[in-house]
């Protein structure tokens, strides 16, 4: 299985708003994807769950594209995971184990416990960045 790399192009797309931020720019998804190296769908995805978040808005009409809500320094990586990250770094089986096997009865209950505890240390360190 591969990582999730949802987190770390959210963070590419507000950084590079930042930049464009700078220059006064309102920023699309295709000129996002282009330093991405993806397609703008993707970028467009990832702007949706940001914008639910209200870390960026998006603006219509003459110079449509998005912007950061928040001055850069204001957002948290804690706030850009719990944007698109959702349901934590691990996650358990896409269906129940067998409970007749001694390993299936039990697994769940005890990686949720050293999951839980994982999930709180991520949190606080990217509340402090």
């Amino acid at each position: 299985m591969s990582a999730n790399s949802r987190m770390t192009i959210a963070i590419h797309v507000l950084t590079w708003m930042s930049l464009d931020r700078q220059n006064n720019e309102v920023a699309t998804s295709e000129r996002i994807a282009g330093s991405v190296n993806t397609n703008a769908v993707v970028i467009r995805r990832c702007l949706g769950d940001l914008r639910k978040s209200g870390l960026v808005q998006s603006k219509r009409g003459a110079g449509a594209g998005w912007v950061l809500a928040r001055e850069p320094e204001d957002i948290t990586l804690l706030e850009v995971y719990l944007a698109v990250e959702g349901g934590g770094p691990f996650g358990m089986h896409h269906t129940p184990p067998n409970a007749d096997c001694p390993v299936g009865f039990g697994i769940r209950p005890a990686l949720q416990v050293v999951y839980s505890e994982l999930e709180e240390e991520i949190r606080k360190g990217l509340a402090r960045t």
